[in-house]
């Protein structure tokens, strides 16, 4: 959870040609994730964008 309560589960990953890994940004939904990575996708240069669930921890 942030600061202001909203939970941010879906994460974008890109992945660069050297095979670093970088989050992009966090979303509430899987499909709000999916389609921001898609949009980054279609642009160039081609990287590799893909959508993780962030792990949560119980407390």
């Amino acid at each position: 959870m942030t600061d202001s309560g909203a939970v941010l589960p879906w994460l974008v990953i890109r992945q660069d040609d050297n095979g670093n890994r970088y989050r992009v940004g966090r979303y509430a939904t899987k499909d709000e994730a999916q389609k921001t990575a898609d949009s980054l996708d279609a642009k160039g240069p081609k990287q590799l964008y893909w959508v993780e669930r962030l792990q949560q921890t119980s407390r």
